[in-house]
Order: C-alpha cells, then structure tokens, then sequence
C-alpha cells in the first residue's frame, strides 16, 4: 500500500535507524503473490529506495534471528535501514469470512506444515540435546503469566497516541487530539439512541477517507 512505499522513501532519504519486515504469507486473501508483484523477491524493493533488503526462510527461527540482528545492529551503528523479507505461508483463513479450500489445494497447505518452525526447531534443540525435559511445560507457563500479566495491566491512555509523532506537535494534530479528548469526555455517558456529533471537516487540501477502503 501506498504508506508502506512512502515509508520505506522517507527511511532512505533521512537514512533513519529502523528495520522493516515483512511477513510474506504467500497470500492476500485469495490472490497469490506471483499476482501482486513481478519481482522475485519482496527483499529486493528496497534497493530503489537505497538500503538493504534480505529474503529468509520465515519458517527458520535461526536464520530469522541472524538477519534480524545483523540488520538491528546496522541501524544502531549508524547504516540506516533495512528491509527482512520472511518468508512464510499463511495456513489458516484470512478471516472468519474466508474459505481458502477455494483457491488453493489440500497438498499446498500440508507441505507447509511440514515446514512448521515449532516442529522444525524443537527437532534441532533435540538433535543437539538442549531441548530438556520439561522446558516445553515452563515456556507454557512462562507465556500463560505474560499473558494474566498483560491482561491485568490497564488499558493505555487514548490520547497516548498524538504525544509522540513529533518532537513538536503541529497545530493540526493538536486540533484532532483536543477533538478526540472532547469525544472521550462526552463519550461515556451518550444514549445509545444519540447522535454522535460529526468529525470536524478535513484541513484545506486535505481528503478524508477511510482506512478501510482498501
């Protein structure tokens, strides 16, 4: 989309210290990906905006943390960006509307579970005899406490989300984040049944859309 592209423009140009990666599924919905692009990686997009691009196995937890931490640490020592193409398959739906057994067979799906980065992992810790008995149960309850964790933390301050997209915070922003403060404020004792005041018109030059057209 058109925000990924300016995205990865802008890293290039101010030569910022970020790492982008994409999950490649194989899949938009139903439309494979030798249908959405000619290239032959996803990786190699980021040459046009000068920085590096890697493709890896996104099923190899090894290979993904090689390239992840060669790319983090040429964004902390100054090289700019990077792009980590993973390389991956999408083996459930795309949503609760979605029947993949429409477009794609039976044999494509079973040979990328074959492929399962758990599986393929766990055989390589037993193979060099560090996968230890019982360590599966404590990353189980190691994770079940992240989570009770997580969910017992209160819910973030909405108005978090204009504090630090600039150093400076430019007076449009502050007119959105003073609108959504008075909406918040209004919001909790509204009818059901009552109209919800309309969003304040777009800035001059300026086009409302909605991020669901596409």
């Amino acid at each position: 989309e058109g925000d990924f592209h300016e995205a990865l423009n802008f890293a290039g140009v101010w030569h910022v210290p970020i790492v982008f990666v994409v999950q490649n599924n194989q899949w938009a919905i139903s439309v494979p990906l030798k249908k959405q692009t000619h290239s032959r990686t996803l990786a190699q997009k980021a040459l046009a905006y000068g920085f590096p691009g890697i493709q890896v196995d996104g099923n190899d937890v090894l290979a993904v943390y090689a390239a992840s931490r060669e790319a983090v640490d040429r964004a902390r020592a100054g090289g700019g960006p990077t792009l980590v193409e993973c390389v991956t398959y999408r083996l459930g739906v795309h949503t609760t509307a979605d029947d993949p057994t429409k477009y794609r067979s039976e044999e494509e799906v079973q040979a990328w579970e074959r492929k399962d980065p758990l599986t393929r992992f766990s055989a390589y810790l037993e193979k060099k005899n560090l996968l230890q008995s019982g360590l599966e149960q404590q990353v189980d309850d190691e994770i079940a406490r992240a989570v009770e964790a997580f969910e017992a933390t209160p819910p973030a301050d909405p108005l978090a989300i204009f504090d630090h997209a600039y150093v400076e915070m430019p007076p449009h922003l502050q007119a959105e984040r003073a609108e959504m403060a008075e909406r918040l404020r209004g919001g909790a004792g509204r009818r059901a049944d009552e109209e919800v005041p309309p969003p304040s018109p777009p800035m001059r030059g300026q086009r409302r859309t909605s991020r669901w057209q596409n």
